[in-house]
């Protein structure tokens, strides 16, 4: 027989990563909700919810859905196949 053994590697994240994300989100949600009740001028007001919004999201792609421990080919081709869902048969 063979003294070959294989070693599979766990690609993903911890529960520790995972709480610590979902903190961040809460936190950041709770600035946002601060801010809206604020008076803070508009501009200023959607500018930092926008941006919050979009750093929320990422970590929630990122995390949540596993992407950030996908192989980078697999993101790289991810947009190109969502375009393909755009073409329909006429």
């Amino acid at each position: 027989m063979s003294d070959h053994t294989e070693t599979l590697e766990h690609v993903g994240g911890t529960t520790q990563s995972f709480i610590y994300v979902w903190v961040t989100l809460l936190v950041m949600t709770g600035i946002e909700v601060f801010i809206a009740y604020e008076q803070v001028p508009t501009l200023i007001m959607l500018t930092a919810l926008v941006g919050l919004s979009v750093v929320k999201a990422a970590l929630i792609i990122a995390y949540f859905t596993h992407l950030k421990f996908e192989k980078l080919m697999l993101i790289i081709f991810m947009p190109d196949s969502l375009r393909g869902m755009n073409m329909r048969v006429q």
